[in-house]
């Protein structure tokens, strides 16, 4: 399995973000912080780069849970969402994949989270 679900889409950037924000939403996810890579780039190191952001995504209800499961998995929240622009004008969408996230905390309570969560951001992937 890979630490990732992705998918190529033909939107605008702008589209694609758009459409990615009301999927989490329909899925009970917020976007809690948007990196602006490239903005961040030119700023910092005067490069110019394509299009790339990362949406920090959370589901209240399953990072309390997690939360509550084991206290330390904060560090790997929240869910990340990366929308870039590809080579050839196509738009992709990279999710993280919640269950092999979770493998490195070896914690087998948080199992059955990390299915419900990859489910939801399959579904998201998957209405895009």
């Amino acid at each position: 399995m890979s630490f990732y679900f992705s998918k190529i889409v033909n939107y605008s950037f702008e589209e694609t973000l758009f459409k990615v924000n009301a999927e989490l939403m329909k899925e009970g996810f917020g976007v809690l912080s948007e990196i602006d890579v490239q903005a961040t780039l030119k700023k910092k190191l005067n490069i110019d780069f394509r299009k790339y952001k990362i949406l920090g995504a959370c589901n209240p209800t399953f990072a309390f849970k997690a939360l509550s499961t084991e206290d330390k998995v904060g560090v790997l929240l929240p869910c990340n969402v990366v929308v870039q622009e590809k080579s050839d004008n196509k738009i992709e969408i990279a999710i993280i994949n919640p269950i092999e996230a979770m493998q490195v905390v070896n914690n087998n309570a948080l199992d059955e989270i990390a299915t419900e969560v990859t489910i939801k951001l399959q579904k998201v992937l998957e209405n895009i």
